[in-house]
């Protein structure tokens, strides 16, 4: 008999044991889960946005840069692409500078180019992942909102660079393109003799991520 309490005994105390074995287990494993699902976050000062537009009717680029970006909001992702899915930004277009050695460029810019659109004082986006993985940005401006599909490239696990097309005619902006093409005809001028702005804009971004 006594025998049989200590065997019962035994298989309780082994099943205590066992039962906060697998608690324990499942609790870290539930953490490492969360550390896994939150691996990767925005660093929201280090993203660059640059641009190339194109004059003459040899498409001579011209370039220039937006320096200041905000995040307005940021997520986190196990990867660093899961992590910039529904990212939102915007971008005052006070902050252009195209590195003009006259100082004219950038003023013509924001009022024969920008300064005839709606609603410009900012340009703002939102990041999207699809489920196939193909990659685009949100663009609203002049009170419209179009896509830029986007290509991308790991520099690292956590800084990637994207490219796109922005093709102004999307945005309702090409009476933008046709101000600014007035303003700088001379400039736009090339070599046949013909003033050409053209309406599509390359545009790039540069994005860093810290791992948590």
């Amino acid at each position: 008999m006594k025998k049989i309490k200590l065997i019962v005994l035994g298989l309780l105390l082994v099943g205590a044991f066992s039962c906060k074995d697998a608690k324990k287990e499942n609790q870290e494993q539930s953490t490492e889960a969360q550390a896994e699902t939150a691996a990767y976050s925005l660093i929201q000062d280090s993203t660059k946005v640059s641009f190339t537009a194109y004059k003459t009717t040899e498409k001579l680029p011209v370039g220039g840069k937006f320096t200041k970006i905000n995040i307005t909001k940021a997520g986190e992702g196990a990867s660093a692409l899961e992590a910039l899915d529904g990212t939102e930004f915007s971008i005052p277009v006070s902050s252009l500078f195209t590195n003009d050695a006259t100082g004219t460029r950038d003023p013509k810019i924001l009022e024969f180019f920008f300064g005839v659109m709606e609603n410009t004082e900012l340009i703002s986006g939102v990041f999207n992942v699809s489920e196939d993985n193909n990659y685009s940005i949100h663009v609203t401006l002049n009170g419209n909102t179009a896509t830029i599909p986007l290509t991308h490239k790991a520099v690292s696990d956590t800084s990637l660079v994207f490219d796109g097309v922005m093709n102004l005619e999307e945005w309702d902006a090409l009476d933008a393109v046709a101000s600014i093409n007035k303003a700088c005809e001379a400039l736009h001028t090339g070599k046949d003799g013909v003033s050409k702005t053209w309406d599509e804009v390359a545009v790039h971004a540069e994005v860093l991520l810290q791992k948590n």
